[in-house]
């Protein structure tokens, strides 16, 4: 089990940066949504922001989505390793394209450095030693869903913290595609995919959920934060 502990202590800069990552000055509000996100998860056992993103980075990252689909680049999700698209598909529905982790997009780039500051602010104040990441946009189609299950392989432990952050413009309660997140036996929390909602919480120990969507697309942008 991967814990994670908060800490005041000054931790050296070599555990604090991830690989390719260079260090970045956050602002006082990133400051307030990264404390928000891991005092949540340490609470609650998930973080959430309401406005992770600012709208204009939102909008141009839902529209990279659109384009991706419109030009047929979006795929089957597959499910562990060993891709089986009938088993895949009773499983989960979801096509997703992978973000290039040096991407050169204006809307990708504000996001990847953004979540770079993130893993340094969580390696700096939690002994979490995250040095790398992946992120997919996500694209579920009217009845589409993702069965209860975990974000992390049996095969491989790395991820260690999933993100959510939807793109949906005006998505209403009527619209459905909410997010179940299993809390223990008798609590299980809902979360509507409004667009710049994010949700953080532990990869291995989270089993959530995703319900269909009753009458548009659904998306997002989906990925893990990870110890490799």
């Amino acid at each position: 089990m991967f814990k994670i502990i908060k800490t005041k202590k000054t931790i050296p800069k070599a555990a604090i940066l991830g690989g390719y990552m260079k260090e970045q000055v956050l602002t006082n509000q990133e400051e307030l949504q990264f404390e928000a996100l891991i005092e949540g998860l340490l609470n609650d056992q998930y973080g959430f922001c309401e406005s992770f993103m600012e709208e204009s980075t939102v909008l141009g990252l839902k529209n990279n989505l659109l384009s991706h689909l419109e030009e047929g680049e979006m795929y089957p999700a597959g499910i562990g390793k060993k891709f089986d698209y009938q088993k895949n598909a009773s499983v989960r529905g979801d096509l997703i394209k992978w973000i290039d982790n040096e991407s050169t997009d204006v809307y990708e780039r504000i996001l990847l450095d953004k979540i770079e500051r993130f893993i340094q602010y969580l390696n700096r104040t939690c002994y979490t030693s995250i040095n790398d990441y992946e992120f997919h946009y996500a694209n579920y189609e009217v009845n589409s869903f993702y069965k209860r299950h975990l974000d992390q392989f049996k095969s491989e432990k790395g991820r260690k913290f999933s993100f959510i952050i939807y793109l949906n413009d005006d998505w209403t309660v009527d619209d459905g595609g909410k997010l179940s997140l299993y809390i223990n036996a008798s609590k299980i929390d809902e979360v509507y995919p409004m667009g710049g909602r994010t949700v953080f919480f532990k990869s291995d120990e989270l089993e959530h959920e995703v319900h269909p969507s009753l009458t548009r697309n659904r998306i997002s942008i989906a990925g893990w934060l990870k110890n490799i």
